[in-house]
């Protein structure tokens, strides 16, 4: 199972595959309103979505701020319902493009409402279009939408959290959800442009791709301090403590990888699907994190090189991560909000 970067690790609040996995105390510790991952393998098979059905909630409110939804009376169709409220004007979002969208959500039968992007400390949603690791209600909604879009969205369990429900957010495996969902903006898969050169004493890093980076520990001792060298200089605003950041990532260790062609990742968001979130610079994220990404700039490639002491210290965190372990991870931030 990967490991977390935390004890306290927030996770893309309707992803039904967690971004990083993580022991026992970690879990505990979860926020139930913002963490609902969910360690099933596969999601429920959800039914084709359908423009309407009756009876349908009713939506109020300007673009771009909370909606306000009201529940009908009566039971829902039971139908999967993806219904565009208003035609976005960007860019069409295709398959596997990461759809960043504030939502707003209830459910039907109690009409208690969810947790959502507009709540104090919420966040936007970043989706994976069209992806199996997230609930289809969000992945199949935001499918084919323009950039501006407002969708409704009326999801029965098969289109949600499926039988089993979600207990941490009071969601039974009965219950139907009713979703808005305000597409923002496309957000990129990685960073672009030339790569700085890295000197011969620190991990070199290959990360032209789409997919997890290579990473090439040199053959000599680490260094002892936070090394936070940004390989690709962004044009986005700093990050600054207290945001929440997307990122892609991959990790590995030092010395048990010293000397390899290449070493084996202990970690990389690249497995789920979607980047990496969490609020930066509040120690929710290992102290290596915190102190070398804060001031960072939006679309930067950061290699980070993190001793011991600002990482897991003297605890081990399974095999591929030996107690005293300095950490080597290669970030791309893609956002701040």
């Amino acid at each position: 199972m990967r490991r977390r970067l935390a004890a306290a690790l927030i996770v893309p609040a309707l992803m039904l595959t967690a971004a990083c996995g993580g022991g026992d105390d970690a879990a505990k510790k979860k926020d139930a309103s913002a963490s609902p991952s969910d360690s099933a393998s596969q999601p429920p098979a959800a039914p084709k979505p359908v423009s309407d059905a009756s009876p349908m909630p009713t939506i109020a409110g300007d673009a771009d701020k909370k909606p306000t939804i009201t529940i009908p009376k009566g039971d829902p169709s039971g139908k999967f319902v993806v219904k565009t409220l208003t035609a976005g004007t960007g860019p069409e979002v295709k398959k596997d493009d990461l759809a960043v969208t504030k939502y707003t959500g209830k459910i039907w039968k109690s009409g208690k409402d969810l947790a959502g992007s507009y709540d104090k400390g919420g966040a936007p949603q970043v989706i994976p279009a069209g992806s199996q690791t997230y609930i289809p209600a969000f992945s199949e909604a935001v499918l084919g939408q323009k950039v501006g879009a407002r969708v409704l969205v009326v999801a029965p369990p098969a289109a949600a959290f499926g039988a089993a429900g979600k207990q941490e957010l009071g969601v039974s495996g009965t219950d139907n959800l009713v979703f808005v969902l305000d597409v923002d903006s496309v957000m990129p898969k990685k960073v672009d442009g030339t790569q700085a050169s890295i000197p011969s004493d620190l991990p070199q890093i290959k990360a032209d791709k789409e997919e997890a980076a290579t990473i090439t520990v040199p053959k000599n001792d680490p260094p002892k301090k936070l090394v936070d060298q940004v390989l690709i200089e962004g044009k986005g605003d700093e990050v600054k403590s207290g945001q929440t950041v997307y990122m892609q990532y991959s990790g590995a260790t030092w010395k048990p990888n010293e000397g390899l062609p290449q070493a084996k990742l202990f970690d990389t968001s690249w497995k789920t699907g979607a980047p990496f979130s969490t609020v930066i610079g509040q120690g929710q994220v290992i102290e290596g994190w915190d102190k070398g990404l804060v001031g960072k700039k939006v679309g930067s490639r950061v290699l980070l090189v993190i001793p011991p002491e600002q990482g897991y210290k003297d605890k081990a965190q399974g095999a591929d991560i030996p107690a005293n372990s300095t950490l080597v991870f290669v970030v791309d931030i893609l956002g701040a909000v």
